[in-house]
């Protein structure tokens, strides 16, 4: 997938609120907002299963019913909480990313980005992905679709950013797909040592990311 159409172009969920204009449906883009801002917490600690409308009213100080008017059902609650967590990431990790110069320099920004997002960590439980892939990867249906979907992005996301940098010369040629692959493994293995308190991940990734960037003439 090129960079120029990453998913780091889709829309923050704050520029959809700041687009409706009549107060009431204001009102209620934002108590979304704040229902699905404390629904990702809970499901990076407990996954989507733990996600319930009498749950979330009490976290969030508000009415079940008012909820489930939001959401309708358990599903589609999930399913919006999954795409929040998605456009967390985004803002969080690839859209600052792209600042840099694509290749090498924008890759190893990725890597960094993730690395403060986990270490924050940007959802209470650490990495969204990692604490529901394990969860659902064995369950078929809309929510491990949407799960392996986005997981697939973040993959594709850092194939092209290799793939870049041997176009341009700045690495050795290399099976960028399998590389990319092999990154997203060590990075969700490192979360999870992250949450055990191992102070030493980060200098860990860091050193397998860079056997991935041997320069060319290397």
């Amino acid at each position: 997938m090129p960079s120029s159409v990453t998913p780091a172009v889709g829309a923050t969920a704050s520029d959809a609120v700041g687009e409706i204009t009549d107060k009431r449906l204001l009102r209620g883009a934002r108590t979304r907002q704040a229902v699905l801002a404390h629904a990702v917490d809970m499901a990076s600690l407990d996954n989507l299963e733990a996600l319930s409308f009498g749950r979330l009213a009490t976290e969030v100080g508000l009415s079940k019913a008012g909820i489930q008017t939001l959401f309708r059902t358990k599903e589609a609650l999930q399913l919006a909480t999954i795409e929040h967590a998605r456009r967390m990431f985004i803002d969080f990790v690839i859209r600052p990313a792209n600042a840099k110069s694509p290749g090498v320099e924008r890759f190893r920004e990725l890597i960094e980005r993730w690395i403060a997002y986990a270490e924050q960590p940007l959802f209470e439980g650490g990495c969204f992905q990692a604490a529901n892939l394990a969860v659902y990867d064995s369950r078929p249906g809309v929510l491990r679709d949407k799960l392996a979907q986005y997981q697939q992005e973040w993959v594709d996301v850092l194939s092209a950013e290799l793939a870049c940098a041997v176009e341009r010369g700045e690495i050795a040629r290399l099976d960028t797909d399998l590389a990319a692959f092999q990154t997203d493994a060590v990075l969700r293995t490192a979360n999870t040592s992250m949450r055990l308190g191992d102070q030493s991940v980060e200098g860990k990734i860091r050193r397998v990311v860079e056997h991935f960037l041997v320069p060319a003439d290397g």
